[in-house]
This record gives C-alpha cells, structure tokens and sequence, in this order.
C-alpha cells in the first residue's frame, strides 16, 4: 500500500523563492533569509508566489528529503509573514470599498451574459492542448482538493461547523477513498494523457494559479481569517456547478476518456447542493454568531473572484495569442 506522496522541490524564480528552497535542501536553522528582498517582491509574481507556496507545502505534504522540523521554524515562518503581508495588502488595494455580503453573494448566483470566462471559451472554441493546459494549471490544487479548507473546521461552532463538515465529507468522497475528489482528478489527469503524481506540474505551473492556491492556504492557517476562508469555499461551491457543466460539455465534445468527464459531472451534482448549504447553513449562521466576520467573508468572496480574474486573462491571453499558458509546456 503506497504511503503518502510528497513533491519535489521546485526550480526557484527569483531570489527569494532561491533562498527557501536552497534552505530547506539543509536542516534547519537557515542563514540570512532574504527578509528586505521578500518586502519588495511582487505580490503577484512568480518569485513571491512560489516562495509562499513551498512555505505553505511544508503544512500539507512536505517536499522529498525536506526535514519536518522546518514546517514550524521561525525564521522561516517570519519570511512568511513577510510575504503573506504583501500579498494580502495587494489584495486589498486591489480590493477598495465595503460592499454588503448579502449583495455579494447574489452576486455569485448571476451568470454574466457574454460568457467569456475560460469555461465558455474552453467548451466552444478550445482546442484539446490548451483544455490540457487547464488540467495541469488546476492539479495544483485538485489533487489536495478540501485539504485547506478542514483547516477553517475547529475554528467553527454549531450550525456553521456542522454544515462545513457535511460538504467536506463530500468532497472526501463521503468515506469511499476511491471517491474522493482529489482521487477523481488523479484518475482525469491519467484518462488525459498527464502526469497525475502530487504537484508533478509545480515548476510548469505559472504565479496566476499558484496564487489562487496560496490564498486558501493563507486563509487556512490564520484563524483571524477563518472568515476569508469561508467566503472563499462559498465563492467556489456556488460558482463550480455552472463551470463544471460547461467544461463537461468541452470534454464531451473533444471525445475525451470518460474519467476526464466523471469529475467535473461529480462537481455539477454535488456542488448545486453544497451552494444552499454553504450560504444558509455555513455563512448565515457563522455571521449571526460572529458578526464582526462579515467583512471578512466578503473579502474572500471578493480575493477569490479575483484571483480567479487574473488567472482567467492568463489564460485566455496565452491562447488567443497561440501561446503556451504554462511556464514550460507539456
């Protein structure tokens, strides 16, 4: 029986990203992190992007021949806070005003008109390696799909915490191993020609997905932003049914193998049941118990859609340009 599976380290992309990596090939304590390089580094570029995600990596699965001790040193865990703190400030700049998060919910409920989102794109014009491109961006969270957001579990309480975990025990395939979610990408990646071993596609993968992973993790490991990271779950389960319908549809219609169309047919079904769950059960009663968590909430809904946004422009930007849209091309 195969143990769990563990990635290696990536090909760092700029000095701060080179300096964690080229740490954690040793036993901790590191030497001279690059604190001042971390506070002038691109939030959304690929060197602060990588970098917070080999931090975050440490707290899933770790990396081949990495020291478990490092997942809690505090040096490393400074350079973190370093690089989270610039990301969430670009967040929020990028992020202006209050909004109500009732209206932002409704919000997530109306399916734009012009239907120019990578799903519509995908499901009427692409063609079989850029809907390849999209698996590979998307493994990088898929095959820990749930994982970041079981952390946001015993930072609930009552109706909220027992409505979370219902749509979690979905998503781990409701107690069937071979049912999971994550275990159902594993077997698309394979019905499509790719690699399917965890973060195989890390060094491909550029800063526009991995981004959108680091938020979930960031929001998953700070309890002060346990209301981010619920907004971020109810952004994705309301918004993946429509998606994954469309992108059924794009599979389907390249005669892709039938365990590339099972998982995205395992979303349209059970995520139209978890969008109730999550808005009513998950953020009305987390909200009327904790008011104060509103704004936060909104802001994950809203960091979500976001990131989402720029990855999209990547995406579709690469491909009406004939271009590859990862970093090296598979």
């Amino acid at each position: 029986m195969q143990g769990l599976e563990s990635a290696v380290l990536p090909t760092p992309r700029g000095p701060v990203s080179d300096a964690v990596v080229e740490a954690l090939r040793s036993d901790p304590p590191p030497v001279g992190l690059p604190l001042d390089a971390a506070r002038d580094a691109d939030p959304y570029g690929e060197d602060l992007q990588l970098a917070l995600h080999v931090c975050y990596e440490l707290h899933y699965r770790g990396f081949e021949g990495v020291s478990a001790d490092w997942e809690w040193e505090p040096e490393l865990l400074r350079l973190r806070a370093v690089l989270e703190r610039v990301f969430r400030d670009a967040l929020h700049a990028d992020l202006p005003g209050r909004l109500d998060i009732g209206d932002v919910l409704d919000e997530l409920l109306v399916e734009r008109l012009d239907g120019q989102g990578v799903s519509h794109y995908l499901r009427d014009e692409g063609t079989w390696w850029q809907l390849r491109e999209y698996l590979v961006h998307r493994s990088i969270y898929h095959l820990k799909e749930a994982d970041p957001h079981a952390w946001v579990i015993p930072r609930l309480t009552g109706r909220a915490k027992a409505a979370l975990v219902a749509v979690e025990f979905d998503e781990f395939g409701g107690g069937r191993g071979d049912r999971m979610h994550s275990q159902l990408y594993a077997r698309l990646l394979a019905g499509a020609g790719l690699r399917s071993e965890y973060l195989h596609y890390l060094d491909d993968v550029p800063a526009p997905m991995l981004a959108t992973v680091n938020l979930m993790s960031m929001c998953g490991l700070h309890r002060a932003l346990r209301g981010a990271l619920v907004g971020h779950f109810a952004a994705a389960e309301i918004t993946t049914a429509p998606s994954a319908a469309r992108m059924a549809k794009a599979l389907e219609r390249m005669d892709a193998h039938p365990d590339c169309v099972e998982f995205f047919i395992e979303h349209i079904e059970a995520d139209a049941v978890h969008e109730q769950i999550m808005r009513h059960d998950v953020v009305g009663d987390l909200v009327a118990r904790e008011p104060e968590l509103a704004e936060s909430v909104v802001f994950g809904v809203r960091a979500t859609e976001l990131l989402e946004e720029r990855l999209a422009e990547h995406l579709l930007g690469s491909w009406r340009n004939g271009t590859s849209s990862l970093i090296q091309p598979v």
